[in-house]
């Protein structure tokens, strides 16, 4: 029940008020959103920060860590598991289905959706520009950064530098 009563409020309120770091009750709005989150994931870890418009559907199976954010606007699947230490840009969107199109005697809109799995996973330390897609379940590694409008399709080792549509290595870390 309480549950219930955070996702209508977050999702009814919550969700709508300004950014975090707006100069005017910013830190309120982002207290409020925390709290109401800390009560729907699975896990929401210390000093987590949910910025406005963030989707996560109901928030089944989520775990967040400490210092962790959800950017503006972005997008989530349930059961997606987000590490310390993480960044993420406005606009991220993690995509969990896709049309058919195999038939070409129906049209593709009549074909229906076809769900791909839906876990993300997301190490530590990773930051996640603005308007990064992520297709599919990936895990995606410890001290990763992926650049602004990076389409994620495959995996990469840890501490790597990813771009581009598709994604690609453009440099390592370490």
């Amino acid at each position: 029940m309480k549950r219930k009563l955070c996702l209508i409020l977050y999702y009814g309120l919550a969700r709508y008020l300004p950014k975090s770091n707006s100069f005017f009750l910013g830190k309120l709005f982002k207290k409020f959103r925390y709290i109401l989150c800390k009560n729907i994931f699975e896990y929401c870890g210390k000093n987590v920060n949910i910025q406005r418009m963030a989707f996560f559907g109901s928030g089944k199976g989520i775990r967040i860590g400490d210092y962790s954010g959800l950017g503006i606007n972005c997008r989530i699947h349930n059961n997606t598991v987000i590490g310390e230490n993480v960044m993420m840009g406005p606009n991220c969107y993690m995509m969990a289905n896709t049309h058919l199109f195999d038939r070409t005697d129906i049209a593709m809109r009549y074909q229906g959706r076809k769900e791909m799995p839906d876990q993300v996973i997301i190490g530590n330390d990773v930051w996640i520009g603005r308007d990064v897609m992520i297709i599919g379940s990936k895990q995606i590694k410890t001290g990763t950064i992926l650049g602004a409008r990076c389409v994620l399709t495959k995996e990469f080792p840890e501490y790597s530098i990813i771009g581009g549509n598709p994604s690609k290595l453009i440099r390592s870390r370490k």
